[in-house]
């Protein structure tokens, strides 16, 4: 676990279109971004992408080119611009070129599909990131899944299941991966892949394989949709989120496998009695909510934890935390009240 500080989620996931996208597609191996637009939009994702790396103890120097448009380009068009770099990386041995429109270039008309689709050695995938008429991170996390999974064939299905949509840029992103992948284990099932966190090509053309796919959260719906439509694979819409909705998590799992749970969940209702019991030393405190996140479903969580150990919630109480994203699972449940310890014995 990393042992920097838990800052704000949510301000990684309130930056534009193109940046939701960047968070994608910088994560298949030896592929490079094409920024389709001005210098100053690709130097300040590939800042904040950096950055995040370092925060997360990750290191990540994203590949990044920006097609660097003019004032010139900008009045009389840049498709030039975007030929005259696409030709020149394509000949730098990548296996992908994905090409993300900033707004500028939207605004101006460029027909950035028609030119990715001239013959070259390489693929060149265009995926629509310019978010000037109001797209979101989320959009673009959306279009650039739904864009690379149109490109994969359909295949065998086999005994495992695919992470769909992980936020890369969230600080516990690994960590609700190996919760997740626990839970799994305990069901005896496999993940295909983490579409799309540290992946290859190659590793892509397996999306189809998966009997089931595992949604991050409800804003990947539309991209749920489109993968049970191309392959015919249902999805579960969430991670495991607090107690209660781990444990539906496990059956509804299980229930799509066709597998008995029984056991299973009985031992995961015995850990999190395990894990309240870590606390009664914060029991019967009062607390209010620290007013980071504005989703419903943190607070709804933190109130079921809340209650399970007699916490009341007062609105002068000792303020703990809720980060903007739920707690996933058991281990989630115990990182949270970990924050809550530290805050009412501060």
């Amino acid at each position: 676990m990393t042992s920097n500080p838990l800052p704000l989620n949510l301000s990684r996931f309130g930056g534009c279109t193109l940046t939701g996208a960047l968070s994608v597609t910088t994560q298949v191996r030896n592929s490079v971004t094409v920024v389709h637009g001005p210098k100053g939009c690709t130097h300040h994702n590939f800042s904040l992408l950096h950055a995040t790396g370092l925060d997360n103890d990750h290191v990540i120097i994203p590949d990044l080119i920006s097609t660097g448009l003019s004032e010139s380009d900008i009045i009389y068009g840049g498709e030039e611009a975007l030929e005259r770099t696409l030709d020149s990386v394509a000949t730098r041995h990548f296996s992908t070129i994905f090409v993300l429109s900033t707004c500028i270039v939207d605004t101006i008309g460029d027909d950035v599909v028609a030119v990715c689709r001239r013959n070259r050695d390489v693929p060149v995938l265009p995926i629509p990131t310019a978010g000037f008429l109001g797209g979101t991170f989320q959009n673009g996390m959306n279009n650039a899944l739904s864009a690379i999974a149109e490109t994969v064939e359909p295949c065998r299905k086999d005994w495992s299941v695919n992470i769909i949509g992980e936020k890369n840029l969230e600080n516990e992103v690994e960590e609700n991966y190996a919760e997740v992948t626990r839970l799994l284990s305990a069901l005896g099932i496999s993940v295909n892949l983490r579409f799309l966190r540290d992946c290859s090509v190659e590793d892509i053309t397996r999306l189809g394989a998966a009997r089931l796919n595992i949604l991050r959260d409800n804003a990947l719906y539309t991209v749920g949709e489109r993968l049970l439509k191309r392959f015919n694979t249902p999805y579960i819409s969430s991670y495991p989120i607090g107690l209660e909705g781990t444990i539906g998590f496990l059956e509804s799992v299980a229930g799509c496998f066709g597998v008995p749970c029984l056991r299973v969940v009985r031992e995961e209702k015995n850990l999190q009695d395990d894990i309240l019991t870590e606390f009664k030393d914060i029991f019967g405190t009062s607390v209010t909510f620290d007013p980071i996140a504005k989703s419903s479903d943190s607070f709804r969580i933190a109130s079921e934890i809340a209650g399970r150990i007699g916490i009341s919630v007062d609105r002068d109480g000792c303020r703990v935390p809720v980060q903007d994203a739920s707690p996933v699972g058991s281990t989630g449940v115990r990182r949270m009240l970990h924050q809550w310890r530290r805050a009412i014995h501060a």
